[in-house]
């Protein structure tokens, strides 16, 4: 019976969240598309310049 309380707890702390959340205007959601979009990319490159040395390190 644990169990059952502590996901019917869950699901009222979740309920909660929901209804206090706001969905964001169209202006908050596209500065936020902007800044995730940027952060992949800025990851992406790093990447790909960890992978071009270790290419170049690998090809000595």
């Amino acid at each position: 019976m644990r169990v059952l309380s502590e996901i019917k707890n869950f699901l009222y702390q979740c309920k909660r969240v929901l209804m206090v959340a706001a969905k964001p205007d169209k202006e908050e959601f596209k500065i936020s598309t902007k800044i995730v979009l940027l952060g992949m990319a800025l990851l992406g490159a790093i990447a790909f310049i960890i992978f071009i040395i270790f290419q170049f390190i690998s090809w000595l």
